[in-house]
């Protein structure tokens, strides 16, 4: 499947993967704007969201790895800096895995390295976040007219027990491009990985931003952008 995308800029290609129930367009637009004078911006919508649509998220990250291989053959891009927070980050890992030539160099944040001993809570806990956005008309109406009606089954997604894919997450030995793992301090579950991660491969490379918690790239934008460019 080829992804709905938007580019800017020329240089060399940078993909930009989107959080939850956001899209390229309305996710990550500080580093839009500060990465398109030297480098080519790209910013796909993933499978579900926004203009890429599809109903089908039961492989959802595998799948979606595979969106992304097709798109980047379709904008005829033979690699890639592969930047992603949250359920982008997860896409990104997926992605680097199973397409490792594809990707120069790889910025996670936003994902959970193991699964926490009360992760039966936090995902109680998010899901009852999130249902508050169906219950709100206003919020509705808004995420009706990014996705489509349909965006909900992201909501669905989160409360099954596999939802989060911990196995991927856990273990990125085998990856030998450079990688960068950014996190906010006060997120316990993520700070983990300045832990668990570099002991285990030498390509990763660890950040932790203060003041910022799940959204760094969001909280801390700067630092965020600044920390990534590899020019």
């Amino acid at each position: 499947m080829i992804l709905h995308t938007e580019t800017f800029g020329a240089g060399e290609p940078i993909v930009f993967l989107h959080t939850g129930l956001q899209t390229g367009m309305t996710d990550f637009e500080e580093q839009r704007e500060y990465f398109k004078t030297n480098y080519k911006v790209i910013v796909p919508d993933l499978r579900g969201h926004g203009k890429s649509k599809s109903n089908d998220i039961v492989n959802f990250y595998h799948d979606s790895a595979n969106d992304l291989l097709d798109t980047l053959h379709h904008l005829e891009v033979d690699s890639a800096h592969i930047i992603g927070c949250s359920l982008g980050a997860l896409v990104g890992v997926f992605f680097a895995k199973r397409y490792p030539e594809k990707v120069k160099t790889l910025t996670l944040s936003g994902i959970i390295p193991e699964k926490p001993s009360d992760w039966t809570e936090i995902q109680r806990n998010e899901f009852e976040r999130l249902s508050q956005l169906v219950e709100n008309k206003e919020l509705a109406g808004y995420f009706n007219h990014l996705h489509g009606e349909g965006w909900q089954k992201f909501i669905d997604m989160v409360q099954k027990a596999d939802s989060y894919p911990f196995g991927e997450t856990a273990d990125l030995t085998a990856l030998e491009m450079p990688i960068l793992f950014m996190v906010g301090e006060g997120n316990r579950n993520e700070t983990k990985g300045a832990i668990l991660y570099p002991p285990t491969n030498k390509n990763i490379h660890v950040s932790i931003i203060p003041f910022a918690a799940h959204l760094v790239h969001s909280e801390q934008p700067q630092i965020f952008s600044n920390w990534t460019d590899v020019s």
